[in-house]
């Protein structure tokens, strides 16, 4: 129940026990919950850490347990500064990389300097990507947005993840929502998850991006504009900056397997509903909306007519301020 916080089942269950019988010792709570002496001590030691046992002023040595309103709400605002201390290092880790990689959008096609090569041209991509491949001993991480990848892609990608798989790599994969509509690409998912690699899907996600055993990086130099190629770097700043964002959009995914979608009867929005609101909801264009969220034009009018239609919104507007009430955005 209250794993979310940071405990787990022992945690929560000696916790409890104290609230209720504040004067059980170590030997008294083991024997009531059926833990060893030792169990009982870490999980008094960690409900110290997390400030929800503090020494009791009635008597010296012993621990009492603080209330849960105090407790509790201690624990969820240590929470939420840590996600806006993770949400700041997000943005200036994009910031450095978008900086980072529009230094070296200068550099001569095709060759190397200072770590870095700028590779223009999809067979040089795909030459750099065999060569990265071949020599893959850990893990590869990517992450695919745009939704419905094109054949020719997942054609190419396919022998290279077969081969890194039957060594022992690990790959970590994360798509965008949308790629659940397309068949190849679902399929070519289902595929990888099945021969071992992990796979996830985000409705919004960061520009393409590949980072093999952490050492070296393949990203588009201009995400909007592809003719202008791929940057691969070995510099540790933007792969430590890359591999950040990586993490932060991994965390915040859900596994392949998992269902997106809102159970029958329910009220609340999904997720990418949610995302849809906020790009609209920031001025956005349904056609900038679509290419975020890497569905087509038809898409995002058809989800915002079907939100405005629950949501009893007569206008675009009403639809945001209802949204917003409902605490949507």
């Amino acid at each position: 129940m209250l794993e979310a916080l940071g405990l787990d089942r022992s945690l929560e269950s000696v916790y409890r026990a104290l609230l209720i019988h504040e004067d059980d010792g170590v030997a008294e709570l083991a024997a009531r919950l059926a833990l060893t002496g030792t169990e009982v001590r870490e999980c008094l030691d960690r409900l110290v850490d997390l400030e929800l046992l503090q020494p009791s002023r009635d008597a010296p040595g012993m621990l009492r347990a603080v209330s849960p309103d105090v407790g509790l709400e201690i624990i969820v605002r240590r929470q939420e500064a840590e996600l806006v201390r993770r949400q700041e290092e997000l943005a200036r880790s994009r910031e450095a990389v978008a900086r980072t990689v529009a230094e070296f959008a200068t550099l001569r096609p095709n060759t190397r300097e200072d770590g870095a090569e700028r590779l223009v041209g999809l067979d040089a991509i795909q030459r750099r990507l065999e060569c990265l491949a071949k020599d893959l001993r850990e893990e590869c991480r990517a992450i695919e947005p745009g939704g419905a990848q094109s054949q020719a892609s997942l054609d190419a990608s396919r022998p290279l993840d077969e081969q890194a798989l039957s060594r022992g790599v690990q790959l970590l994969t994360v798509y965008q929502d949308s790629a659940r509509n397309d068949p190849a690409t679902f399929a070519y998912a289902r595929w990888l998850s099945e021969q071992g690699g992990q796979v996830r899907t985000s409705p919004v996600l960061p520009p393409r991006m590949l980072i093999f055993d952490r050492r070296t990086a393949v990203v588009p130099i201009d995400p909007a504009n592809t003719r202008l190629g791929a940057l691969c770097t070995s510099a540790p700043g933007i792969v430590a900056s890359l591999l950040a964002l990586f993490d932060q959009t991994w965390e915040s995914a859900v596994p392949l397997g998992a269902d997106r979608r809102r159970p029958a009867g329910e009220e609340e929005v999904t997720t990418a509903e949610r995302e849809l609101l906020k790009l609209l909801a920031s001025g956005m264009t349904d056609e900038a909306a679509g290419k975020r969220l890497g569905v087509s034009l038809r898409t995002v009018r058809r989800q915002m007519a079907a939100l405005m239609e629950r949501l009893h919104a007569s206008s675009r507007f009403e639809a945001g301020l209802k949204a917003a009430q409902r605490g949507w955005l």
